[in-house]
C-alpha cells in the first residue's frame, strides 16, 4: 500500500529504530486486516471512522482477550498513523482523537532469578562446549552485573569497554531513545570480560565484543537465543528466562543492596523517568503470596 509506504519513510526519517518502526507497521496491518473482515469488503485505512476504532479496541479486549498493554500499544500505533495521514491531508478527520486507552492495573514487580538459579545459569554457561564457554559465561555476566538491553549488548564493541586505574565502564552508544550512558562494571563483570577477551587475538578495537564461531556479530535474536538454551540447560522452570529476565534481576539485586538508590538504579538502566524504574520497588507475587500466607485469619476450621 503507497500509504504504509510513505508512513514508513516518514518513520525512518524520524530516525526510529528499525524495531519501533516494524511494530508500528505490524499493528497498522493487524488493524487493517480487522477491519476487512469486519466489513467483508476491501476497505481502506483512510476510510475509518472513530466507532471502527472503538469497535477494534473491544474485538481486542472482549473478544481476543488481549492484554492491556498490547491493546494500548495498538491503540498508540494507530494514533501516531492517524496523526500522520490528517497532518498528511490523507484523511479529514482524526478517528483516534477521542479513543482512550485501556485502564491498566498497578504493574506487579518483574520475576528475577534468585541465587541458587543464578549458580546454575553461570555454572552451565562457563561450562558451554566448542569453545564457547568463555564468551557465554562473560555475556551472562555481563547481562546479570550490568543490565543493559538486549540490544546495546548486541551493539558493544571491545572499544566501548574502558578498564583501567580510575575508569571501570561500559560505554552503551546509541542506547534506546538514542541516548549515551557509562555503565560501571564491578569486579565480577571485569574478571569475566577480561578473561574472555585475552581468548581472543584483538587487532581492532572496533570489533564487536560478541561474534559467533565465524567471526560476526551475534544478533538480537543469536543473544536470546542464547540465553534461552542456557537456561533450559540449567534445568531454571520456576519461570521463563530471557535476557529481559537477566536485566530484572539485576534491578532487583541492586534495590536489595541498595534501597535508598532508585535514582543511581534508572541511570544505570537507561530508563527516561524514575517512575519506570519504581516497579522494582512493588512487591512480587511470591511476596504477596507470603504476605497473605502469614495472615493472622489464615485459619481452616472444619
Amino acid at each position: 500500500m503507497s500509504v504504509l509506504i510513505n508512513y514508513q519513510n516518514y518513520l525512518i526519517n524520524e530516525d526510529l529504530s528499525h524495531f519501533t518502526i516494524k511494530g508500528y507497521l505490524y499493528d497498522i496491518n493487524y488493524f487493517n486486516d480487522w477491519i476487512k473482515d469486519f466489513y467483508q469488503t476491501d476497505i481502506t485505512l483512510t476510510d475509518a471512522t472513530a466507532n471502527d476504532i472503538y469497535a477494534f479496541r473491544e474485538h481486542l479486549l472482549k473478544i481476543k482477550r488481549q492484554k492491556a498493554t498490547t491493546i494500548n500499544r495498538r491503540i498508540q500505533s494507530l494514533k501516531r498513523f492517524y496523526a500522520w495521514l490528517c497532518q498528511s491531508n490523507l484523511c479529514k478527520n482524526n478517528p483516534c482523537e477521542k479513543i482512550k486507552f485501556i485502564r491498566r492495573s498497578p504493574n506487579k514487580k518483574p520475576e528475577s532469578l534468585n541465587k541458587i538459579e543464578i549458580h546454575a545459569l553461570l555454572t552451565i554457561a562457563g561450562s558451554s562446549v566448542y569453545g564457547l564457554n568463555k564468551r557465554n559465561y562473560a555475556l551472562v555476566q555481563l547481562l546479570l552485573q550490568t543490565g543493559l538491553r538486549v540490544s546495546e549488548v548486541a551493539n558493544l564493541q571491545i572499544r566501548d569497554l574502558v578498564i583501567n586505574e580510575r575508569s571501570r565502564y561500559v560505554a552503551v552508544v546509541d542506547g534506546k531513545g538514542r541516548k549515551n550512558r557509562e555503565v560501571p562494571l564491578n569486579a565480577t563483570a571485569r574478571r569475566a570480560l577480561a578473561n574472555f577477551i585475552n581468548t581472543q587475538s584483538v587487532t581492532n578495537m572496533d570489533r564487536y565484543l560478541f561474534t559467533n564461531k565465524s567471526g560476526s556479530p551475534l544478533t538480537i535474536r543469536a543473544i536470546q537465543k542464547t540465553i534461552k538454551t542456557l537456561a533450559e540447560k540449567a534445568k531454571i522452570s520456576r519461570i521463563k528466562v530471557s535476557v529481559h529476565t537477566l536485566r530484572h534481576t539485576f534491578a532487583t539485586h541492586y534495590l536489595k543492596a541498595n534501597p535508598d538508590k532508585l535514582a543511581e538504579l534508572s541511570v544505570i538502566m537507561g530508563h527516561e523517568s524514575i517512575d519506570t524504574t519504581a516497579i522494582y520497588t512493588k512487591a512480587s507475587k511470591s511476596q504477596l503470596a507470603e504476605s497473605v500466607g502469614r495472615s493472622g485469619i489464615n485459619i481452616y476450621d472444619n
